[in-house]
């Protein structure tokens, strides 16, 4: 090959705003639709089959798990490169939203469970995050630092402000949760100015114990690990729970600044270093 064809092979690479590989995993955006489907057909068997989400008819005969709001998206995906044909299987994917797409689509995905102007009023860049699963032969947490590091590139390369979505507490049953709720209200409330609060009509109350009634640790050990891992990056909590019968669980909003994730944070992320990241799984 000759300098000018190398050069012209260069030329045509797509530009691609998630590039990462790690041994043999590759983190990318969904090109093409047929890999959009490969990402809903993970999600029908987690939340579906594994978590017990209901499935319209469509779904089932198709097992994929999908909206409305997908064909706006782009969608974050893991590949096995060693498993299947090139680029490989989907092992995890996360799902992500921006201004711009929100407003092709008619609203964030989050807009159905809460009032999140004060987010629509921040300054810059917002993203919205939701239906983030891993198969479940890789939640470990090598893997789980993979996909963060290309939330982390994808962060970078549109100069997104402010990261926020629903996540999700297994359960529909208030009462068996009061205590994480509770201690999410308490502890780790937005500031009024970045505060979503549930619609009126979805609202309930999670200011369910007295705070001198929580033990801290213990409610903070019980929760899911993605709202564990947002929280360590220094996320907030909007006002209200929101239950979701359709996935089987207990919603809260999440609201992140990008410039509270710490530099060392973000060199970890980027270089792929052992730490805390958030995993799991969420269905908002």
């Amino acid at each position: 090959m000759t300098r000018e064809e190398g050069d012209a092979v260069r030329d045509e690479a797509p530009l691609r705003p998630v590039d990462v590989r790690a041994r043999h995993l590759w983190i990318r955006l969904a090109e093409t639709q047929a890999e959009i489907e490969a990402a809903q057909e993970l999600r029908y068997r987690v939340f579906v089959e594994e978590m017990g989400a209901q499935a319209s008819d469509e779904m089932a005969s198709t097992r994929r798990e999908f909206d409305a709001f997908d064909p706006f998206c782009d969608h974050l995906l893991i590949f096995d490169t060693t498993a299947g044909e090139a680029p490989g299987r989907v092992i995890g994917t996360y799902r992500f939203m921006r201004r711009e797409q929100a407003k092709l689509a008619g609203q964030f995905y989050t807009e159905s469970e809460y009032d999140i102007r004060p987010l629509l009023d921040y300054p810059g860049e917002i993203m919205e995050l939701g239906r983030s699963c891993v198969d479940r032969d890789y939640r470990t947490g090598g893997n789980m630092q993979v996909l963060w590091r290309g939330i982390t590139a994808y962060v970078l390369f549109h100069e997104v402000a402010l990261m926020f979505g629903c996540g999700s507490l297994h359960g529909t049953d208030v009462e068996k949760l009061a205590q994480p709720l509770a201690y999410l209200h308490h502890y780790h409330l937005a500031p009024e100015e970045l505060r979503p609060r549930a619609l009126a009509e979805r609202y309930t109350n999670m200011n369910l114990l007295p705070k001198e009634a929580i033990n801290a640790r213990s409610a903070l050990h019980t929760l899911p690990p993605l709202v564990k891992g947002y929280l360590r990056l220094g996320g907030f909590i909007g006002d209200g729970a929101v239950v979701d019968h359709e996935f089987g669980t207990t919603d809260v909003c999440v609201v992140v600044k990008t410039d509270a994730v710490t530099d060392k944070y973000r060199r970890s992320l980027t270089r792929g270093e052992a730490g805390s990241v958030p995993s799991g799984s969420e269905g908002g």
